[in-house]
């Protein structure tokens, strides 16, 4: 077949009552908490008032101090630009020929498309890199676009950042293989035989495709993993922004709790909030008690209800300007005046301080040049010197950036990954006590280079009282 060119943006080439009876039936059942699964439902004892009321006490609480947005600003065209430039040289580096990606947390880091923005099919809408070596020896990115025919419009609709007054688009018909006009396109003109290195993220079906076209595929090299890793100024400080506007809306949002709510009614209060400063929720994840014994929930009783004695647990993350936080406290809703009649008051105490200590040793540990492993066993050794080595059964944290849990991890395995400056990491120790109750705490740190790690989320937990 002969080579197809690659176009611009601006031209393109071609080659009654029973209703009755079942609708009654579907409100009993609602009405005492089963669903169609064999799942109880939340049954909130408060008016829907009472919630709104908690909502703006949250709101207005959260809303007294605003800061936290102030210095965080969209990635501009420039950092765009650079990323891509930054890939190119890695895929140099590595000896491969070029990068494919599909939307979706790649492609929104070199391209600002993310995969909601576009929405995957079984169409493969693509951007490929490749290394431009200027006569100096300077590498750039060439970029090109592989997109169904009838799509283009809506491609050249999507806010990429380009060097170029037009894009470079490779468009195929329906009726031809996606993978042979790339590979007959004047894009890899000068290689019979390319080696693309294929995202992570890329789907199988795209994958087999490529190989069927005499693309070599291998799997991300080191040096372009280690792109996203590193995190610019620019995103250290939107991530600091969300993760610390995140921790600050559980913490307004606890002096507005009430007994007797469920985890689904705190769960709302907080995204309430969340949202009023222009956040989108990723998740919140309520824990009472012993439902925390399970680092992740699953309880099958949603209808346990908050007491003054009760140990909450929140995970929660939430999405700004395309970055996520991640966020976890453990705390009581009020200290009260009486003593309390909890058994478990004191050991709740002691546990929630070992889990503190912890994090602080970990902390402590985070700085270029450490492993990984380094940080993980640091925390887990305070935890077990204090007897509650069985009850700490995950790893200690992860990176993140444009996806809430990205690589490298803090496990004690991990005795090869180096600690890097701009590298952020959650630093979440936690001890689950079955039948009893768990508690974690969990913030973001950036690795800096001279120095401690650096906090990210505004403040820690003080006690269990201040979250």
């Amino acid at each position: 077949m002969e080579k197809l060119q690659h176009v611009p943006r601006t031209r393109v080439r071609r080659s009654p009552r029973y209703e009755f009876v079942i609708g009654s039936i579907v409100a009993l059942f609602w009405l005492f908490g089963i669903s169609s699964l064999g799942r109880e439902a939340s049954i909130s004892l408060f008016a829907s008032d009472d919630i709104d009321a908690m909502k703006t006490c949250a709101i207005r609480n959260l809303e007294a101090d605003l800061t936290f947005l102030d210095s965080a600003k969209p990635i501009s065209k420039n950092e765009f630009l650079a990323r891509r430039d930054k890939l190119a040289q890695a895929i140099a580096q590595s000896g491969a020929d070029a990068f494919v990606v599909e939307p979706g947390p790649a492609f929104q880091y070199y391209a600002n498309v993310s995969g909601s923005a576009w929405g995957l099919s079984e169409r493969p809408f693509l951007m490929i890199v490749r290394p431009d070596t200027s006569d100096d020896g300077k590498v750039t990115a060439k970029t090109a676009f592989l997109v169904p025919h009838f799509e283009q419009g809506r491609a050249l609709l999507l806010p990429i950042p380009s060097s170029q007054k037009d894009l470079d688009i490779i468009i195929w018909e329906e009726s031809w293989s996606p993978y042979e006009t790339l590979h007959n396109s004047t894009f890899f003109e000068d290689i019979s035989k390319p080696t693309v290195m294929i995202d992570e993220d890329m789907r199988d079906f795209i994958v087999r495709g490529l190989q069927s076209a005499s693309f070599k595929t291998v799997g991300l090299a080191p040096e372009v993993e280690l792109i996203r890793q590193q995190k610019s100024e620019s995103e250290i400080e939107i991530l600091r922004a969300v993760n610390t506007g995140t921790a600050s809306a559980v913490r307004a949002m606890r002096p507005c709790l009430k007994p007797d709510l469920t985890e689904a009614d705190v769960g709302d209060i907080l995204n309430a909030a969340l949202e009023s400063v222009g956040f989108k929720p990723a998740f919140a994840l309520v824990l009472f008690d012993e439902h925390a014994a399970n680092p992740h929930g699953g309880t099958a009783n949603p209808n346990k209800k908050l007491t003054r004695d009760t140990m909450v647990l929140i995970d929660v993350g939430a999405v700004y300007l395309g970055y996520e936080s991640d966020c976890t406290r453990s705390f009581l809703i009020e200290q009260g005046k009486k003593k309390s009649s909890d058994p478990l008051r004191q050991e709740k105490h002691t546990v929630w301080q070992i889990v503190h200590e912890a994090q602080t040793v970990a902390a402590m540990t985070m700085k270029p040049n450490v492993t990984a492993a380094e940080v993980d066993l640091a925390a887990r050794t305070v935890i077990e010197h204090a007897g509650y080595g069985y009850a700490f059964t995950h790893r200690l944290g992860h990176s993140i950036g444009i996806r809430g849990h990205e690589s490298p991890y803090l496990n004690m395995g991990n005795r090869d990954t180096y600690l890097k400056p701009g590298m952020v990491f959650t630093n979440e120790p936690g001890i689950y006590l079955e039948q009893r109750f768990g508690i974690r705490h969990e913030d973001v740190y950036v690795i800096r280079e001279n120095g401690e790690a650096e906090l990210l989320t505004g403040k820690r937990a003080t006690n269990m009282f201040e979250p």
